[in-house]
């Protein structure tokens, strides 16, 4: 389904035929969606899948492609491709205008992660602790790099480095030309979130903390948060949010030392891992009970949620959630409707 992000209301619907199976992205044009039809009394061994691509502007089915198993994780496009991995471990290459296979490349361990495609090469990592490096015209293997637990978010890279994260509970740096290690540094669990900001890395753990670290792998800061961190953070300017699970705050750090800087109250526990995005001078995030955003009102000494009875998008000023009163740490006070699916 489509909200308007003004308000929350729904703008249109479609059925997928199915569960969605992985997170859907879009261009100008069009939304791509991909789902899952569980097979006789929820056999989930049995289901199969299918991509589609929604037209944005009334959800309307512009074409589909079966598939043998669902595909896993998230989506990306890159040119005319969409990027995906599967079920049955195989890594796709699709034509975003018509669903052709460009390419589909059998790997055994399935995939639920996210293809970042950087420098004409395609990196996305397995259920079996496998970081794989694939030409991003053909799917042909260039090299891969093994840990010892599932690799499920996104890779960082930085010239000729590239970073990311294992359920083996390590930050890793390997080379993008070959796949050697360069350093890798130890957080207390499984690691799913690394982003690159600046010359630094923000790394998210499920051991309840958020890490700093500098490209050469020396920790700037520690920071613990109310719950474990499963989702990418969202990064502004100087600090980032995060969606801890199994809390109901959303917690804002600055960059600089990790001081908490705000906070969203969401009001319902966070039991996503959905990350947190920014829709125009809004910022939505994910909760138990569905949909929250929250925007700066006209005083920006006092943020407030966007999604508020009788209350319209305020004016601009997105970095004010993202930042501090000199009396330090602020909170917001949600008045909200929650928008469900």
């Amino acid at each position: 389904m489509s909200l308007k992000a003004r308000d929350g209301q729904l703008y249109w619907r479609s059925d997928m035929g199915g569960e969605l199976s992985a997170s859907p992205v879009a261009d100008e044009s069009m939304v791509y969606v991909a789902s899952e039809t569980v097979g006789p009394d929820g056999e989930s061994h049995r289901s199969a899948g299918a991509l589609r691509a929604l037209g944005r502007e009334a959800g309307v089915t512009q074409w589909m492609t079966p598939l043998v198993k669902p595909l896993l994780g998230s989506l990306t496009i890159s040119g005319e491709k969409l990027f995906a991995g599967g079920s049955d471990g195989r890594a796709y290459a699709f034509d975003k205008r018509t669903g052709g296979v460009f390419w589909s490349i059998p790997f055994g361990a399935p995939f639920s992660g996210q293809p970042v495609i950087e420098n004409s090469r395609v990196y996305l990592g397995s259920e079996d602790g496998t970081l794989w490096a694939l030409e991003e015209s053909t799917g042909r293997m260039l090299w891969r790099y093994r840990t010892k637990g599932p690799i499920r978010g996104p890779v960082a890279v930085s010239g000729a480095s590239v970073y990311f994260g294992s359920g083996d509970g390590y930050v890793y740096a390997v080379s993008a030309e070959k796949g050697h290690l360069i350093w890798r540094k130890r957080t207390g669990a499984g690691v799913q979130a690394v982003t690159r900001v600046g010359d630094s890395l923000l790394v998210a753990s499920l051991d309840n903390f958020a890490y700093l670290f500098n490209l050469k792998g020396a920790r700037l800061w520690k920071k613990q948060l109310p719950g474990r961190i499963a989702s990418q953070p969202l990064t502004l300017e100087d600090a980032a949010l995060f969606t801890p699970l199994s809390s109901s705050v959303a917690i804002v750090l600055a960059l600089r030392d990790g001081r908490q800087v705000n906070s969203l109250p969401t009001g319902n526990e966070i039991t996503s891992s959905a990350s947190p995005i920014v829709v125009g001078d809004a910022v939505i995030v994910t909760t138990e009970k569905g949909l929250l955003a929250f925007a700066p009102p006209a005083d920006t000494t006092r943020p407030a949620p966007l999604l508020s009875d009788n209350q319209d998008l305020r004016p601009a000023g997105l970095a004010s959630i993202f930042a501090s009163t000199e009396s330090g740490r602020r909170q917001n006070t949600p008045r909200t409707r929650d928008s469900n699916p």
